[in-house]
């Protein structure tokens, strides 16, 4: 069997849709198969033997794309195959990421010819169906029956003619940190479910350096609770806030307007069951110009402040720990002479300047701290 579906959508909308970042594109896929009750997703990179990328595949074990409902599925940009009128997945009761139906068109941002081969429960057997649709087409589908039905439920989303742009996923480390951040507190609330990037764990337990948890209170008395999540890589933008209903799904964030210091690298989460209130008033969106959002933003940067300036204090004292046991460091822990403080100041900027100042061997560091002293000694006379 083999049939089209058109989307009803102009075809310039469609391609915007698919105009995102590869990293948000993979994501957009991976919650589509979190959606779909996938317990296990595998995101791998297909590279040929010059190491180039020539497919991205996403694997998942989740219930499938109900092809018997095919025009709703695809053929309606904000229609969605999800539970009509829920909030939760169907077999095992997962809050919904989204049931607007359009993150399905960012694979498009990762390749121009997308296949959807799916395994989807029908009676008491399976069907397999391979949806396709190409960029040069956005707004046609395609839907070819498989011969034979797989073994198992399931989604793959198999993308070819894969863009310039995706040669940023062939840095596995720092996407996975990424997705972390991002599916951070999903996988905490749901510990059965896991994500595989190229073959590594999205976990953040792995990739965090320090967690923090507080409660901010506003002056009315109301209370949200604030994770605070350092992680061990440092993202290229900004720490960022997280507004986060009270089972900890993501409904709004933003740049948290803090500085943390060059050594932290952050995410803050902030939880409450009126945050999904919030959110359905459009009000989070609204950000600053909301009065009650403006409260918890200045309340939640409140509370970073303080926890920054109490992490630079705790990361000091063990940096110095370190330097005076490596023999690097050369003034005494109990000195407070002047010619310190000016010695202290000039490597604050050193650390500032020099990437890898703190991962130098002993020996190295040792030669800059004593070239440093003897500069200030000679300024001094």
């Amino acid at each position: 069997m083999t049939r089209d579906i058109y989307v009803q959508a102009r075809a310039d909308h469609v391609a915007s849709l698919a105009s995102a970042t590869p990293l948000s594109a993979i994501e957009e896929l991976v919650w589509n198969a979190l959606d779909a009750d996938a317990r296990e997703v595998k995101v791998d990179l297909v590279q040929n033997p010059l190491g180039g990328i020539d497919a991205v595949r996403v694997a998942d074990d989740g219930s499938g794309i109900d092809i018997l409902r095919a025009e709703d599925t695809f053929g309606s940009l904000g229609g969605s195959w999800k539970k009509d009128g829920s909030s939760l997945t169907v077999a095992y009761g997962r809050r919904l990421h989204g049931r607007h139906g359009r993150g399905r068109f960012k694979a498009f941002a990762l390749g121009s010819r997308v296949e959807w081969r799916t395994t989807m429960k029908a009676g008491e057997g399976l069907l397999s169906y391979t949806l396709s649709g190409d960029a040069a087409e956005p707004g046609l589908f395609h839907i070819e029956q498989a011969a034979s039905p797989g073994p198992a439920t399931g989604t793959e989303v198999y993308i070819t003619g894969v863009r310039a742009t995706v040669d940023s996923l062939l840095y596995p480390d720092v996407v996975v940190q990424a997705l972390a951040a991002r599916f951070a507190l999903y996988l905490k609330a749901y510990p059965d479910v896991s994500v595989y990037f190229c073959g590594i764990p999205v976990s953040p337990v792995i990739v965090q350096k320090h967690v923090d948890d507080y409660t901010v209170r506003l002056e009315n008395g109301q209370e949200a609770r604030l994770e605070v999540i350092e992680w061990r890589k440092r993202f290229s933008g900004k720490g960022r806030i997280v507004f986060c209903g009270r089972d900890g799904f993501a409904l709004y964030e933003r740049p948290s307007g803090v500085r943390s210091g060059q050594t932290f690298s952050y995410t803050a989460y902030m939880q409450s069951a009126r945050f999904a209130e919030l959110s359905a008033e459009n009000a989070l969106v609204m950000d600053e110009l909301h009065p009650e959002v403006r409260a918890w933003l200045d309340a939640a940067r409140r509370v970073l402040k303080e926890h920054f300036h109490r992490r630079a204090e705790e990361e000091g004292e063990a940096r110095l720990a370190k330097w005076i046991a490596e023999k690097s460091y050369p003034f005494a822990a109990d000195d407070a002479s002047d010619e310190r403080r000016r010695f202290d100041e000039g490597v604050a900027d050193m650390r500032a300047h020099l990437d890898g100042f703190d991962a130098m061997p002993p020996s190295e560091r040792a030669y800059l701290f004593n070239l440093l002293k003897s500069s200030l000694l000679t300024t001094n006379h």
